[in-house]
């Protein structure tokens, strides 16, 4: 007697379930490797030492000779300590009778203050029409402003600029070292380029839909995104000017010298040059932008490399 087989199933059997991976294990990154920068090497090291005591040194040499007497500047070996005299140097020199450090403090601040803020406020305007503004001729204009950047004028144009001020009659007055460098082009020109970084054209779409003017928009929109190219372009102008030489001695007098004007006639007012005296002299003028880098220093250099990087 035969017996029935039972049929076989025909549903496929389920597939094995692979058993589950271990997890990886992740490399563990450095903080230089994961921002993309590489480690520095002990080369590296030593030549950024090198370059910042090269880069100090001058600053330390001109404490050391401010607070000793132009026998020890000029002596060999020569002293690299500071000596004691600092104090009574720097009393000495705002009372030296042939130099005015207080007026030409006063008048160095009047100045550079006033072109800082001028070329500060014209060219994030200059830049932000140059930028996202269509108007006629702004190519024309904007060649203009990269030909001014190619040019010196002021060595080229001191003789024109010098007969317009007598024209005018402002010689030895402080409007005459300001007017000619209310506008610089090279700050125009930086405004630019980082406004049409900073500053998407939508943005600017999107304000003009809800009402917003054309001013509005600069103040509202554009000029916070400027801030840091701003401190950098302040900070720059204002070490440009602070320091200039040429155009305050060519039209203003012994009488209402600016700081480096007097230092000029600190340095030169007996026959052989007080070199101790120079120095405590120079050694003021660099106060108030020593003082700059302080207060200011980390929004320069986030500036700097947010402009880097966009």
């Amino acid at each position: 007697m035969s017996t029935a087989t039972a049929p076989r199933s025909t549903v496929p059997a389920a597939p094995k379930a692979n058993p589950p991976k271990p997890p990886r294990k992740k490399k563990q990154h450095g903080a230089n490797e994961s921002a993309g920068v590489f480690a520095p090497t002990m080369m590296t090291r030593i030549g950024l030492i090198g370059v910042s005591i090269l880069s100090v040194f001058p600053l330390y040499w001109m404490v050391v000779i401010a607070s000793r007497s132009t026998a020890d500047a000029a002596g060999f070996p020569p002293a690299l300590l500071p000596g004691g005299n600092l104090g009574e140097h720097i009393q000495a020199a705002f009372a030296h009778p042939e130099a005015d450090l207080l007026l030409g403090l006063r008048n160095s601040f009047i100045i550079t203050g006033t072109v800082t803020l001028s070329v500060v406020l014209i060219s994030t305007l200059g830049g932000f029409a140059f930028a996202k503004l269509k108007f006629r001729g702004s190519k024309i204009l904007m060649g203009t402003v990269l030909f001014s950047m190619m040019v010196p004028l002021q060595q080229l144009g001191i003789v024109p600029l010098y007969i317009i001020m007598v024209e005018l009659e402002w010689l030895d007055t402080l409007q005459a070292v300001i007017l000619p460098f209310l506008i610089n082009g090279f700050g125009i020109f930086l405004m630019r380029q980082y406004v049409e970084q900073a500053v998407p054209d939508e943005i600017i779409e999107a304000a003009r839909i809800d009402g917003a003017s054309t001013l509005g928009i600069w103040w509202r929109i554009v000029m916070p995104a400027l801030r840091p190219a701003m401190v950098v372009l302040g900070l720059l102008t204002f070490m440009l000017n602070w320091n200039e030489f040429l155009w305050p001695f060519m039209v203003l007098s012994e009488q209402n010298p600016t700081i480096q004007l007097a230092i000029q006639q600190a340095s030169t007012a007996m026959f052989a040059a007080d070199m101790s005296m120079v120095f405590t002299c120079t050694l003021i003028s660099i106060i108030p932008i020593a003082v700059l880098f302080v207060v200011f220093g980390r929004q320069i250099v986030h500036g700097i490399m947010e402009g880097s990087g966009k």
